[in-house]
């Protein structure tokens, strides 16, 4: 069953979603899924760099007290999924280019699964700034991807390759994420695995 997960690595409902989906996979134990990655940018405008998570938020939101009440049920979600968030600890938003060509390349050595997991895991709870390259080459390494291979795919062709990924997600109408096409159903939001585990039995009938 193929399964696509629209998703930005900065993005604390997609790391939820991605772990109910991994829960709700393993109620699955024979059944074979293809599930790839789609890139999406929460903010596409967003300079190579990044910018402070203080003035990231005042821009989003009108500031950290606004943002409050929001991660403050992110947080609670994550817990319930098993994760404890420590969105404190992050002093910069960054540009996720660079976390979605390592994603892409994970593809080629069948350990994309892996590498998400790491990507989220050092933004919401190590609160590494995953825009830098030094920090996705630790990742890549951790992976047994070399150096040479993650900076030989981080080039102009692979960075369209990613920007395009938006237009996709909008002549989907998709506007917001984690959304997910899991067969021949569209779902939107980080959805329970149970909800999850649903869909794909629906599609399985």
């Amino acid at each position: 069953m193929k399964i696509n997960v629209f998703a930005d690595t900065i993005c604390g409902w997609c790391f939820i979603g991605h772990a109910n989906l991994n829960n709700a996979l393993k109620k699955f134990p024979n059944i074979k899924f293809d599930i790839h990655h789609v890139p999406f940018q929460l903010n596409p405008d967003m300079p190579a760099k990044g910018i402070s998570r203080e003035k990231y938020l005042e821009i989003k939101f009108g500031g950290k007290d606004s943002a409050t009440p929001m991660y403050e049920n992110m947080k609670l979600k994550a817990k319930e999924s098993g994760m404890n968030f420590n969105l404190d600890k992050i002093k910069k938003t960054p540009n996720t280019v660079l976390s979605h060509l390592l994603i892409n390349l994970s593809e080629q050595f069948n350990i994309q699964n892996e590498i998400i997991d790491k990507i989220y895991q050092s933004y919401f709870i190590d609160g590494f700034d995953i825009g830098d390259i030094d920090i996705l080459i630790n990742i890549s390494k951790q992976n047994n991807i070399s150096e040479d291979v993650f900076k030989d795919f981080i080039n102009e062709k692979n960075i369209e390759n990613v920007n395009s990924k938006i237009l996709v997600a909008k002549e989907k109408g998709i506007n917001g994420v984690p959304f997910f096409e899991i067969g021949k159903d569209f779902i939107s939001g980080a959805q329970s695995s149970i909800q999850l585990e649903s869909v794909i039995k629906s599609n399985l009938n």
